[in-house]
């Protein structure tokens, strides 16, 4: 059965299973036990992709204030004729390259890393689902073990509460038959006495007071 979960997942959008938290309600121990490092493995590339992405909009920010700044400074470097600005603005120019650089370098990882995190996220979820299937497996052993036990289990008590019944009945037709036919006193012989009321033995004050 396992051997087909590939299969049914070809072609599926499958979301990020480290952001769902239906997701982690699924693992206990053993589970948590078995995926835990595709689990971290994923998260580290997440993360790195949230760093690159946030780090890339920082550095577009500065080359924007940088390139802005880059004008200005053109404009009165060429009015003013001044070597400050000079070397201000080659300074700007050099920064703005480095921010090229960076972003570059950026692009090449962000574009190689939502491949990378597709193919984790893929063998996360097949660990999940062989974990998942194993655990539905033997759930379903224990509920029909149990439904079997509770089937044999309001059988037998049927039975006892018949028999129960049963030996009630005998009691009262016992004790009625002896209290009638011989009187209090020789049921008294017998250590014991009957209340049809609480339909059970009940023992005499004597045989009470000895037994204390």
């Amino acid at each position: 059965m396992t051997e087909k979960f590939p299969e049914a997942l070809q072609g599926k959008k499958i979301p990020i299973l480290t952001l769902d938290n239906k997701w982690y309600r699924l693992l206990d121990d053993e589970t948590k036990a078995k995926v835990a490092e595709t689990e971290e493995q994923l998260n580290t590339l997440l993360k790195r992709q949230g760093k690159l992405n946030t780090e890339s909009k920082d550095i577009k920010r500065l080359k924007k204030k940088l390139m802005n700044e880059i004008v200005t400074m053109a404009d009165e470097a060429e009015q003013n004729r001044e070597t400050e600005f000079g070397e201000k603005l080659e300074q700007h120019k050099k920064l703005v390259e480095e921010c090229n650089e960076r972003l570059e370098k950026y692009q090449d990882e962000l574009l190689e890393l939502p491949r990378q995190i597709e193919k984790l996220n893929h063998e996360l979820m097949l660990k999940t689902m062989e974990c998942c299937y194993t655990a539905m497996q033997e759930n379903t052993e224990e509920i029909e073990k149990t439904a079997k036990w509770v089937a044999e289990i309001r059988v037998e008590l049927k039975k006892r509460l018949v028999r129960k019944q049963e030996m009630e009945q005998q009691n009262h037709e016992i004790y009625s038959y002896m209290h009638d036919v011989f009187g209090a006193e020789v049921v008294n012989l017998f250590d014991m006495k009957y209340n049809p009321d609480e339909k059970h033995p009940v023992l005499p004050e004597n045989v009470k007071k000895e037994k204390e």
